[in-house]
């Protein structure tokens, strides 16, 4: 991992921790977003830590397992990172599904933090 720019260490980093948390007690998600945090969920949106995280551990879901199939990372103008992950999900006893999440990162009192999430399922309708 020495190799590679120390923005694709810490996003890759972010990625593994936020998905561990999200599998695992969706209520520790808290600790990586901020008041200003903003969150786009399938199209809904949602605003601070208190907002967000109420979201995501009302989904109703009793056991989910993310598998990251590809992940990007860049470096932002103003320090920040921007990472994506690409995936697939199992939720209870439902159908594999793909999914994209994007993240802004910014670094505040020496804590990455994430300051934007989008989220999507990829799901296609061509009816």
């Amino acid at each position: 991992m020495g190799d590679k720019p120390i923005w694709e260490q810490i996003g890759s980093s972010f990625i593994q921790h936020y998905y561990q948390l999200f599998d695992n007690d969706r209520t520790q998600l808290g600790a990586i977003y901020i008041d200003a945090s903003c969150l786009t969920w399938e199209g809904q949106q949602f605003q601070g830590k208190t907002a967000i995280v109420e979201k995501l551990s009302s989904l109703p879901i009793q056991k989910i397992q993310h598998s990251i199939t590809a992940q990007d990372h860049q470096p932002t103008p103003d320090s920040c990172i921007i990472s994506m992950a690409v995936g697939q999900l199992k939720v209870d006893e439902d159908p594999i599904m793909g999914f994209h999440q994007m993240f802004l990162l910014k670094n505040i009192n020496d804590a990455w933090v994430c300051t934007n999430d989008m989220f999507r399922l990829a799901l296609h309708n061509f009816g």
